[in-house]
């Protein structure tokens, strides 16, 4: 029996570690907690352990390593591909997709269009590049430690949050581009990159800016998908993905200028890359990504499922009661399929500070027909 080590047992890792387990490939997950019993084995190792991870490995034997939806995770399980030989991308290429600061710089030398920015790695006297500015960390996702600040005499407190949230006790100020806000996923091997899906973002604004949804397909015309699709492929070859999985942030301003806001070699997270992906597509993301990662022949077309009917896919997160009760009603409406969702535990007796993603209270994924996207999104508080 072949044996996969996963990294992280989080909720958006569930699919990876169900997916393998289908598949017959013995799963060892390594943690600190959660979901320590849908694996075949659990370790509680913190998943920045690279080390410890790495001679646990070697003592199991595996046959690859793969994680989903997580920077950090990522850069663990890449180290550990590298040391034993399994399918990996270059430790500069995860440097670059996974630390902010690196990535703006190398993007920069490449050419590729992003905001301007300044580096900080001590508080210090700084002035900002532009106002208003993005203040956040260069080692965090999830919408931790983001600040936007529109004069200076917000930006020491926003200096403050993004260094108290930060690992490496670094952060980026940078210019902040208006505009639409998408992702768009894609899948690479030997160095040939598919573009799989573009998927369209919405946030809670100013001043958090935390993701309350997200639907696939974008709605977006032929020339703004093909300036997607070609500063994407760009992106990808300057910071030389070769092997699985990317997530590109981007934003298209009023002018129709696109910025790379960031790029991750690794699947979107928020169920982007394990079911939004899935059911607008057909495309069984992380299937594939498993199947890289285990070092299988790969062919793109094995990945598309017989069984699923390309549709709008849509993901809601809940913030209050009233997104709860946005949620509830629909499930009523003809027009869509509930795939699943989280929010019997949701309490409002006492109001919550949402202040990044892991705080929102629960989610509905669903499926619509094209012709009802905007009828749904509505419905949901989405506007385009």
């Amino acid at each position: 029996m072949k044996k996969v080590a996963i990294i992280g047992s989080g909720e958006f890792q569930l699919p990876l570690i169900i997916l393998a387990k289908r598949q017959n490939i013995e799963t060892h997950v390594f943690s600190w907690g959660g979901n320590e019993f849908v694996g075949d084995y659990f370790y509680e190792i913190s998943i920045t352990e690279k080390d410890a991870i790495l001679e646990k490995c070697k003592l199991i034997g595996i046959d690859g390593i793969c994680s989903i939806g997580s920077d950090l995770a990522n850069i663990t399980v890449n180290y550990v591909a590298s040391k034993l030989g399994l399918v990996s991308n270059s430790l500069e290429c995860i440097e670059y997709t996974t630390n902010k600061y690196k990535m703006r710089e190398h993007l920069a030398k490449q050419g590729i269009p992003i905001p301007r920015y300044a580096y900080l790695n001590s508080i210090d006297i700084v002035s900002a590049p532009v106002y208003p500015v993005i203040v956040k960390p260069v080692d965090r996702s999830g919408s931790r430690g983001i600040t936007l600040v529109r004069t200076s005499a917000y930006l020491d407190s926003a200096i403050n949050l993004a260094f108290e949230e930060s690992f490496s006790n670094e952060i980026l100020i940078e210019e902040f581009v208006t505009g639409r806000e998408f992702s768009v996923e894609s899948i690479s091997f030997n160095g040939v990159h598919e573009i799989l899906q573009i998927t369209e973002k919405f946030t809670t604004g100013a001043p958090d800016f935390i993701e309350m949804g997200h639907t696939c397909p974008a709605r977006i015309n032929d020339d703004e998908r093909e300036l997607i699709t070609d500063l994407v492929l760009k992106t990808l070859e300057a910071v030389n993905i070769i092997y699985g999985a990317a997530h590109t942030e981007l934003k298209i301003n009023e002018s129709g200028n696109a910025f790379v806001i960031e790029i991750g070699s690794r699947m979107g997270g928020d169920y982007i890359g394990s079911d939004l992906v899935l059911y607008s597509t057909g495309f069984d993301f992380t299937k594939a990504v498993l199947a890289i990662s285990m070092q299988e022949k790969f062919c793109l077309q094995d990945f598309y499922s017989e069984s699923i009917l390309p549709k709008v896919s849509i993901v809601k997160f809940i913030f209050n009661e009233d997104d709860l009760n946005k949620c509830r009603e629909l499930f009523d409406n003809k027009f869509i399929n509930v795939v699943h969702s989280s929010f019997s535990g949701c309490s409002f007796e006492n109001e919550i500070k949402i202040v990044s993603s892991a705080d929102r209270l629960g989610h509905v994924m669903l499926t619509t027909s094209f012709d009802k996207q905007d009828e749904i999104l509505q419905a949901l508080g989405f506007n385009k």
